[in-house]
């Protein structure tokens, strides 16, 4: 898993700034402006309160200091056997403030927006944070909202029923495509979260961000041999969004098709051999072995494999990773991060040579380096942090057949289950849930038991050709770091990798 370490300080002297008040530009027709009232309706909060809460923040001194008020929807929906095992609804609220000194953090939340609580949180932060000031306090300006999942400010229904058709639907597909496959379980969630951040460098954003996502588990068993296989799909959008290709018919499917497709299984071969990833979801490798290590906490800190590689040949010159927040619907995509800043599509690595790192106000400021707009929180109890968005390869000239065809004897990896990645010296292990023989250029059987084995920066050297056929996941990603949980796409093209470490139980 990621390290990450945060920095805690204790009470120092220091300096009051002094607080310059709030400066609004926004107009009267912007769809920003309905998010910002609809905190100020449902919790009576006020432009002076914001005010007063920032100045008590930075009432011990500090650099910086912001407000992130959070109001979460969640529904939940569970069947099991055919029987709804789980349902849920329930709301949250709160506030999380943060002061920043220098490299120190203080950091304090509340669920009770009153402004009592509120004013008090920000005592807290201010005396754990304390520190001089270096820099003037700018009024509030409005970050202007791109508009890439437009939802109905009402948010969703609360009608369970059509929810729970979804998951019953993907119940019976799933049972109807194989009379091995003997459990069944499917889910739903989605989420409809509010933001408004103010800060005391002039970010002021806000922002509803809807979040669906529907799963399919099945289990499949042939005389003694269990095997499993699960599939899911999801994005910034309602149940609209469930038709077609993410259907429950077509991931219930595609998950009785993995389970069944491994009871028929080879032990995979183990050695050192040509690897070819498919499009889509194995980008999830290229998301841990490479992506966590390209975020600017961890270079900023030295613990990277990439610390102090800017500018340097990191990957192979077909290779070129970006990470991209602007996609409109994906499961990675912000109108804004959790600290107001706009996201952006930002190039990591760009013909082999890595270009950059994702940053945060902090990392930004301390690195001498761009914000990427990519300080993001699981909620408002956490500070935010350097997080990916939506990190994929870019798409390159070669035919999928034509890298199939070119590979002796190797392994065709095709969807992947769990892994770990050390940061600090980019090694990592990745188990694949779907995976074949490639045997003088064809696919031939499938293997079960595949893990693949190596190191984030030395893999990408060995990338010999890259696909013309960039895809991206299903949208069911979700990325831990320091505790955190985020949404995340990611993806890619098929690659052929010259080297990689296969570890098996075959010859």
């Amino acid at each position: 898993m990621p390290r990450h370490v945060h920095f805690w300080a204790t009470r120092s002297p220091g300096l009051r700034p002094a607080y310059t008040g709030v400066t609004m530009t926004q107009h009267e027709t912007s769809p920003d402006l309905d998010h910002r009232r609809w905190f100020f309706q449902k919790f009576g909060l006020t432009e002076r309160l914001l005010e007063r809460c920032l100045g008590e923040a930075l009432s011990a001194g500090g650099d910086y200091a912001d407000l992130y008020f959070e109001s979460v929807t969640a529904t939940a929906l569970g069947v099991d056997e055919q029987i709804v095992k789980s349902a849920s609804q329930g709301t949250s609220a709160g506030c999380g403030i943060r002061v920043l000194s220098g490299e120190r953090t203080g950091y304090a939340y509340t669920d009770n927006l009153s402004p009592e609580r509120l004013l008090h949180a920000a005592r807290t932060a201010a005396l754990i944070a304390s520190g001089p000031a270096k820099q003037p306090i700018q009024g509030f300006t409005e970050t202007p909202n791109a508009n890439l999942y437009p939802v109905p400010l009402g948010g969703y229904s609360l009608d369970l029923a059509a929810r729970l058709d979804l998951i019953l639907r993907a119940d019976r597909a799933a049972r109807a495509c194989d009379h091995r496959i003997v459990q069944v379980r499917a889910s739903y969630a989605e989420e409809l979260r509010r933001i408004l951040i103010a800060a005391s460098d002039g970010a002021f954003a806000s922002d509803t961000q809807p979040l669906c996502r529907l799963n399919v588990f099945v289990i499949a068993r042939d005389g003694a041999l269990t095997t499993k296989g699960s599939a899911g799909g999801g994005g910034r959008a309602g149940l609209e969004q469930f038709t077609a290709g993410k259907s429950p018919e077509h991931l219930a499917r595609e998950a009785a098709r993995g389970a069944v497709l491994q009871l028929a299984a080879v032990p995979a071969p183990a050695g050192e051999m040509e690897v070819v990833l498919g499009p889509g979801w194995p980008g999830i490798l290229l998301h841990e072995a490479v992506g966590h290590g390209l975020e600017a906490d961890f270079n900023r800190k030295g613990t990277s494999a990439f610390s102090g590689l800017i500018g340097h040949a990191v990957a192979s010159p077909k290779v070129t990773v970006v990470d991209n927040g602007t996609i409109a619907g994906r499961r990675g995509s912000l109108n804004v991060d959790d600290e107001g800043s706009a996201t952006q599509e930002t190039v990591l690595i760009e013909g082999g040579v890595l270009r950059g790192y994702l940053s945060d106000k902090l990392s930004a400021r301390l690195m001498g380096m761009p914000n990427t707009g990519s300080g993001r929180r699981e909620n408002y109890q956490s500070i935010p942090m350097p997080r990916m968005t939506n990190t994929y390869m870019l798409a390159g000239d070669d035919a999928p057949e034509d890298i199939l065809r070119s590979v002796r004897r190797g392994l065709y990896a095709v969807n992947f289950g769990g892994g770990q990645v050390d940061i600090t010296n980019g090694k990592f292990v990745f188990s694949a849930s779907e995976a074949y023989l490639i045997e003088d250029g064809k696919i031939t059987a499938p293997v079960r038991d595949a893990t693949l084995i190596g190191n984030g920066p030395e893999a990408l050297k060995y990338v010999s050709m890259v696909g013309n056929d960039l895809k991206l996941d299903e949208g069911i990603g979700t990325c831990g770091k320091d505790g955190q949980s985020v949404p995340v796409g990611v993806g890619m093209p098929t690659i052929k990798l010259d080297r990689m470490t296969v570890g098996g139980t075959g010859s």
